[in-house]
């Protein structure tokens, strides 16, 4: 079955500076999509802009903000569609990640985490939906984790914000279908960049090479499979584990 081209749409990625996010901007641009990136850091915003376009950033939309502030949720939202059009497609994947024991755990670090991976999901979400709806077309993507289909007992809050998305995804799902908007999560087990503190370029290869982590560009790559597909088909959840990883 043929896939649906992403030529011409246009994408809002969040938490695009680094990691998924970076890779997943570059992905789409890739794929024909005009794209609005959003991070804490406009210097390495522009660094993506300018790798998308080969140095000049063309077609790039860069637009810092602090996802725990809703004023600047709802201005990302809004700097999109003026500066590119309607928008297609949500990737919503800023994220913290903040392990440890409970017992030992700051409090104030699982509010700003609960903040960033839950509420300004939901947040996103509300300020899209009404445009995809009158449309009746759109993709919302969140990024979400093996931790969201079992409790893991290193990250129990982190584990406990990605139940969240996963419950939000499966109910919202079924609430947009009918308006022919599609929701689903992507859910990467171990990573390989700096959310995750792997920032060497050999340390990356060797863990690869013995399958005990993903790249980036791996989890990229199934979010762009999961907004190909025919609009006729939805991607709810989509799974993707290292070959050596036993959670």
């Amino acid at each position: 079955m043929p896939s649906q081209p992403l030529t011409g749409k246009t994408a809002l990625v969040t938490g695009a500076s680094s990691g998924i996010g970076r890779a997943t901007a570059l992905a789409l641009a890739a794929e024909g999509a005009r794209l609005a990136i959003t991070g804490r850091s406009r210097e390495r915003l522009e660094e993506v802009a300018a790798e998308i376009g080969n140095g000049a950033g063309a077609g790039v939309l860069v637009l810092p903000a602090d996802l725990t502030r809703p004023a600047e949720i709802a201005s990302v939202v809004a700097a999109t569609r003026e500066g590119l059009g309607r928008l297609d497609i949500l990737f919503a994947n800023a994220g913290l990640y903040v392990p440890g024991d409970v017992a030992e755990g700051d409090a104030d670090a699982w509010d700003e985490l609960l903040t960033v991976n839950v509420n300004s999901v939901f947040r996103l979400v509300r300020a899209v939906l009404p445009e995809m709806i009158a449309a009746r077309s759109g993709d919302i993507v969140v990024t979400s984790s093996v931790s969201g289909h079992q409790a893991i007992q290193w990250e129990p809050v982190y584990s406990a914000s990605k139940h969240a998305i996963q419950s939000f995804v499966h109910g919202l799902r079924r609430q947009v279908a009918p308006h022919n908007v599609r929701v689903g999560a992507v859910a990467p087990g171990m990573v390989l960049n700096p959310l995750w503190g792997y920032t060497d370029a050999a340390a990356i290869d060797a863990d690869v090479a013995a399958r005990k982590g993903l790249r980036s560009e791996d989890v990229a790559d199934a979010v762009v499979f999961m907004l190909t597909r025919p609009a006729n088909a939805t991607i709810r959840d989509l799974v993707i584990l290292p070959s050596n990883q036993d959670i």
